[in-house]
């Protein structure tokens, strides 16, 4: 099959669950023979030169990238908020310049599948329609407004009301293009019931998204034993918000017991607010060149989100690595691994607290829950066997 993904960022260099879920797939539909073109919007916000792709990568799918600033401006959201009845975070999105490639992409090509990177980009498909074919699928990598609920319920005033009024619109736009598509991916079971509930009468096929297992090397011996380790796009208000909690509550109960023990901090686009964070034994790494090599250098991996929406990534590519990450129940969502077995769950601080002081001092536990980590992601995000489901549903279509 000939297939086209259409995405809002350039999914290289694969930092953040974004840019991982989109590569993975688009590689490996590759390997399975298929024909693969991503067209991508090139933010300011996730630059990168489209000629300095790695030659292995771009020879196996064909990159176009458009120039797309999607600048976030306290102005442009105070006009749109008072001017418009649309999301302003999507309508960011949407220029003429990306129009127009698309059109004339579609044009000189004949697609099998065209596959849309989340709901934003269901604004264009009045230009996909025109004269085309394809079978059309949004991968619905989150509820996109739920994310922005979940904020408001945990914001200060001003920001509730605006992030109450955006989740609004995100979830009109949502539900009105929910049955322009042929199709539905999403990511996790939880998404797909929530979809449904939601009014989509559209085919679905769940595919989370998966590891390239046999590209994952584990090195224990460079691990540092004990530490605490978070990686994530720290410019994600989600991450920002979860981190802030974690710090203020949950921190110095673990410190009470375990003092000298180190917290590293990574994670690409961070404001001055995540660099100068002043805690306690808290190193500030920032974005790392390999995520793998700096979670083997680590112990204990946390994902403290109180909201956001989807699969965290961040969660099984740590437990492909054998680290026993400590989360939170939505940080949680869309994984089925068990808590106690491959994950920790905890929603109180002092019970999160608990879960880190108990894989610090039981080695035992450490290592049993870093084994069956490997063996449940092994068993439940191989890329390959996902790829492979989703491109036969697709010829279903």
């Amino acid at each position: 099959m000939r297939i086209l993904i259409i995405a809002n960022k350039i999914p290289y260099p694969p930092k953040d669950g974004g840019s991982i879920a989109t590569l993975t797939l688009a590689r490996h539909f590759s390997y399975l023979g298929h024909q693969v073109d991503l067209l991508a919007m090139n933010t300011n916000k996730h630059y990168f030169p489209i000629d300095e792709l790695p030659k292995d990568l771009s020879s196996q799918i064909r990159f176009i990238g458009v120039d797309t600033p999607a600048p976030i401006s306290p102005v442009a959201a105070l006009k749109n908020l008072l001017f418009s009845d649309k999301a302003y975070i999507a309508e960011r999105f949407y220029t003429e310049d990306f129009r127009l490639k698309l059109e004339h992409l579609l044009k000189e090509s004949n697609y099998d599948i065209i596959q849309l990177e989340g709901s934003y980009l269901g604004q264009y498909m009045p230009s996909i329609r025109s004269g085309n074919t394809a079978k059309v699928a949004m991968r619905a990598h989150n509820l996109e407004f739920e994310i922005w609920q979940r904020t408001a319920k945990n914001a200060g005033l001003l920001k509730r009301f605006y992030f109450s009024n955006l989740a609004k619109r995100i979830k009109k736009l949502e539900v009105q293009q929910l049955n322009e598509f042929d199709a539905i991916i999403p990511i996790t079971e939880r998404d797909a019931r929530s979809l449904k509930q939601l009014g989509c009468k559209k085919p679905m096929h769940v595919t989370p998204t998966g590891m390239d297992i046999n590209s994952l090397t584990i090195e224990t011996s460079k691990m540092e034993f004990p530490s605490v380790f978070h990686i994530g796009a720290l410019d994600w208000p989600p991450n920002q918000e979860g981190l802030l909690w974690f710090f203020q509550k949950v921190w110095p109960l673990v410190l009470q017991k375990q003092p000298n023990l180190k917290f590293y901090l990574a994670g690409r686009n961070a404001p001055d607010k995540m660099k100068n964070l002043r805690v306690k034994n808290l190193i500030f790494v920032g974005e790392v060149d390999s995520a793998v090599d700096f979670m083997n250098s680590k112990a204990i991996g946390i994902v403290p989100l109180l909201s956001g929406s989807g699969m965290r990534i961040k969660i099984v590519e740590g437990m492909a690595l054998g680290k026993p990450m400590v989360t939170t129940s939505i940080g949680a969502e869309g994984n089925p691994a068990k808590d106690g077995k491959e994950v920790m769950i905890a929603d109180h601080p002092s019970e999160f607290a608990q879960k880190i002081l108990q894989l610090i001092n039981d080695r035992t536990l450490f290592d049993d829950m870093s084994r069956n980590a490997i063996d449940f992601v092994n068993a439940t995000f191989n890329n390959e066997v996902i790829a492979q489901s989703l491109i036969h549903f697709y010829k279903s279509l």
